[in-house]
Parts: structure tokens; C-alpha cells; sequence
């Protein structure tokens, strides 16, 4: 008999630069993508195949918040105070699923701009790009 797998979205932690993200906003919140494939293959006239593998690991991390998270103003103070120093705020970034097996670290990562901000009738959604260096991830 199969076994039931159960997943929480409670039970997502991501922590960036020693701060632990709280006030996610609704639907998708955490989205991370490799920027470059990771291999790839070129085909000759004859039909030869090779492949070439990208040493460029960099990712990216969306972290989706509502306007009303604290997280907001932490990321606001990293990504300003990384342009007045130089890069001195280039920390780890750790996501992990505690619920399940997936987890994403990078020792390097920053926030690369200012969320977008827009204001409605209801509480609308501050969506951060995190961008990492090489990161090990462990996707289930």
C-alpha cells in the first residue's frame, strides 16, 4: 500500500541572511530558478552531438509577501544598505521544505532591486528577487 505524503505550506522556512521570512503572501510563495541551463547540447550537420556543461550556477529567488510582512522592511534595509557598503550585505540564503525533503542553501545571495509596490483596496503582494551564487539544492 502507498504511503500518504502530506504537504504544509506553514512548514516552509526561508531564511535570508540570518532572518526568517514570515508573511508570505497568498498562492505561490517562494519560487527559485536556475538562471542558465545547467547542460547544453549542440548538434552538428552530420548529426554529432556534444554537450557543454554551464559552470554558472547563479539562481534566483522570488519571495512573495504581503505589504504588512516585517520581512519587507528587512529586505528593503539589506538591498540599501548592499549599495552603500559595497556589498556588505551578500549573505546565505537557506530554504527548506520541514515537511518534506526539498531544501535550497547558497552560502552568496542579495537582493537585487526593490520590491515593486503597488496599493489597492486589499492587501496586495511585495515579490523580492533574491539572486545566489552557487547554491546545493535538493529538490523531491
Amino acid at each position: 500500500m502507498p504511503s500518504v505524503k502530506t504537504y504544509n505550506p506553514s512548514q516552509v522556512t526561508v531564511i535570508m541572511n540570518g532572518f526568517p521570512m514570515t508573511g508570505y503572501a497568498d498562492g505561490t510563495f517562494v519560487h527559485i530558478t536556475q538562471q542558465n541551463n545547467g547542460i547544453t547540447t549542440q548538434v552538428g550537420a552530420d548529426g554529432e552531438m556534444a554537450r557543454a556543461i554551464n559552470t554558472d550556477r547563479r539562481c534566483t529567488v522570488t519571495i512573495s509577501l504581503q505589504q504588512t510582512s516585517p520581512a519587507n522592511a528587512y529586505l528593503s534595509t539589506l538591498f540599501s544598505l548592499d549599495l552603500l557598503t559595497c556589498g556588505g550585505t551578500i549573505g546565505p540564503v537557506f530554504v527548506q521544505d520541514l515537511c518534506g525533503e526539498t531544501i535550497f542553501m547558497a552560502s552568496q545571495a542579495w537582493v537585487v532591486k526593490p520590491a515593486d509596490v503597488e496599493f489597492g483596496k486589499e492587501i496586495t503582494t511585495r515579490a523580492w528577487q533574491i539572486e545566489t551564487g552557487p547554491p546545493s539544492v535538493f529538490v523531491v
